[in-house]
C-alpha cells in the first residue's frame, strides 16, 4: 500500500465512524467476514503478519483479507481508536437492518430459544453472551433497559459475533412471541423443565435479577442449581449452562 492510500484510508476512517459499526481486533473481523458483514473498511498497523495470522487462524478469508486491509500507520491507528486490540486490526461495517432482526426474531417456527437480558448493566457480559448465543445457534439476543447491544465495547467482547445472530434492543411490551422462562433463585430446578425451541430465555442482572414486569409476563420461573450462599453466577456462565440444558450444537435439532 502506498502512503496516499494509507492517507486516504485514514480520511474514510473519519467519513465512515460514526455510523458504523466498530470491529475491534482481527478476530471481530474475521468472525463478522464470515457471517455476511457488510465492511466498508478494514486498517491493519503491520499487514504481513495480519496476513500470517490469517493463513493461520481463518485461511477461508485470507484472499479476501488480502483485498481488503489498508496497512497505515502504528500512531495513526492509535488516533483512530479509544485502546488498539493487540492484533492492531480494526474495521468499520453496517450495522443489520432492525427490521430483518425483528423479522429473524419473530419468525414462526423458531427453531431455537431467544435470550433475553433484562436491563443488563456490564457491555462485557453483553458481548459475552451474544458470543455465547451465536455459538449455541440460538436465534438471537434481546436486551431491556437503556443499554445499547451494539456499543463498541459489547461487540468487541463479542468478537464481532454480533452479525452470527439477530441482536436488538426491546421494550418488554414487544418482545418476540414466545413462552419466557425466566431464571430465577426461587424457579423450579432447570433440570426437571425443557425449554421448547421457540422459548425465550430471560436472565436478569447478576445484582438485581430479573425485573417485577418481567417476573409477571414469564410463563415459569427456572432455577440453576447453586451451592447455598453462592449468591450468583455470572450472566454469561448462567446464559451457557441455560443453552446447554436446551440443546444446542451437536443435537439432532436443527439450529435458527
Amino acid at each position: 500500500m502506498t502512503e496516499d492510500e494509507a492517507v486516504a484510508a485514514v480520511r474514510q476512517w473519519g467519513e465512515l465512524a460514526p455510523d458504523a459499526v466498530l470491529l475491534d481486533g482481527f478476530h471481530a473481523l474475521k468472525h463478522a467476514l464470515r457471517f455476511g458483514a457488510d465492511v466498508r473498511l478494514a486498517v491493519c498497523a503491520d499487514r504481513e503478519a495480519t496476513l500470517a495470522l490469517a493463513a493461520e487462524l481463518a485461511d477461508d478469508l485470507t484472499e479476501e483479507l488480502a483485498e481488503r486491509l489498508v496497512a497505515i500507520p502504528a500512531r495513526s491507528l492509535r488516533e483512530l481508536l479509544p485502546r488498539v486490540h493487540p492484533t492492531g486490526v480494526a474495521a468499520l461495517a453496517v450495522r443489520p437492518g432492525r427490521r430483518k432482526n425483528l423479522d429473524i426474531l419473530s419468525g414462526a417456527p423458531r427453531l431455537a430459544p431467544v435470550v433475553v437480558l433484562d436491563n443488563p448493566r456490564n457491555l462485557g457480559n453483553v458481548g459475552a453472551v451474544i458470543r455465547l448465543a451465536a455459538g449455541f445457534g440460538a436465534t438471537g439476543v434481546v436486551t431491556t433497559g437503556d443499554m445499547d447491544p451494539w456499543h463498541p465495547n459489547a461487540v468487541r467482547a463479542g468478537a464481532g459475533l454480533h452479525y452470527a445472530t439477530a441482536v436488538e434492543r426491546l421494550p418488554l411490551p414487544e418482545l418476540p412471541p414466545g413462552p419466557i422462562f425466566a431464571l430465577d433463585p426461587e424457579g423450579d430446578d432447570i433440570r426437571s423443565v425443557d425449554f421448547p425451541d421457540e422459548a425465550l430465555i430471560a436472565f436478569g442482572s447478576e445484582r438485581h435479577g430479573i425485573s417485577p414486569d418481567l417476573r409477571e409476563r414469564a410463563t415459569r420461573l427456572v432455577a440453576l442449581p447453586m451451592r447455598p450462599q453462592v449468591s450468583s453466577y455470572n450472566l454469561a456462565t448462567s446464559v451457557a449452562m441455560a443453552l446447554f440444558h436446551w440443546g444446542g450444537p451437536g443435537t439432532d435439532r436443527p439450529l435458527g
